[in-house]
């Protein structure tokens, strides 16, 4: 069942990103924002989002001390190896994926089910990747800009890429139902922490900017491009490279 769930979400996602790739840009645009209109909506309901329920809640873990919330993170983090992994092999490499599947073996086993990460005290840190990235190794143009409700800014090749990583997630499907809700509370835990973290940066971005959208489009754009390496990239952009909305699928039911 789970192979035929993964194959249907992965012929989804192929098919979306095919579509993304006819999504042609305008000669000598910087951005590819076809839906500006609608992508705008969608930014001020995320913004919305953010400002009456993820920005308090953020604020509130901001207080807890780092004894408390590191855990939590390294926890959400060790969930998010299994699909780190295939996209590893996926893309043909083979150093991070065997280094992601040591930090998942190690911090599962002596980090307690991956609430310390003891594979970063041996040298070992995480290779992130995601099947966003997959489709980019496989040839796939990034195709338009777009904003999702509660996801915050994507491209249509990272949206296609969004449905295979939730696909990819073992414990819906592997794990007991008691295994599958903690992964669902230990990534809303962990968005919370890292909201309330980065509290100044993505305020600025979301509150402070005279638009927030453009601001926004241009900060994950430019990240994301710097990331993999494409045209257009500057990983220096707004400081961190962060998502403002940014929810992580792996690990949600």
């Amino acid at each position: 069942m789970f192979y035929r769930f993964s194959l249907s979400h992965l012929a989804a996602a192929l098919t979306l990103a095919a579509l993304g790739a006819c999504t042609a840009p305008q000669p000598g645009a910087e951005f590819n924002d076809p839906y500006e209109e609608t992508n705008r909506a969608v930014h001020n309901f995320n913004k919305g989002l953010d400002r009456v329920a993820l920005r308090p809640a953020g604020q509130a873990a901001a207080a807890l001390p780092e004894g408390v919330t590191q855990p939590v993170q390294n926890f959400a983090d060790n969930l998010s190896l299994p699909g780190m992994i295939i996209n590893g092999v996926l893309q043909g490499d083979a150093d991070g994926a065997i280094t992601n599947f040591m930090r998942l073996v190690i911090n599962t086993t002596l980090g307690i089910g991956g609430l310390a990460d003891i594979a970063a005290e041996m040298g070992l840190e995480e290779e992130s990747t995601d099947f966003g990235e997959t489709l980019h190794v496989w040839g796939v143009p990034e195709g338009a800009y777009i904003e999702l409700p509660g996801l915050g800014p994507s491209t249509e090749r990272d949206a296609a890429g969004q449905i295979v990583d939730f696909a990819l997630n073992p414990l819906s499907r592997l794990g007991t139902t008691d295994l599958a809700r903690a992964g669902t509370a230990s990534r809303a835990a962990d968005l919370v922490i890292a909201r309330g973290r980065l509290s100044d940066t993505i305020d600025s971005v979301l509150y402070e900017s005279a638009d927030s959208y453009a601001q926004s489009r241009l900060i994950y754009l430019q990240n994301r491009r710097f990331e993999l390496g494409e045209p257009g990239g500057n990983g220096q952009i707004g400081g961190t490279g962060i998502d403002p909305f940014a929810l992580d699928l792996e690990g949600f039911e």
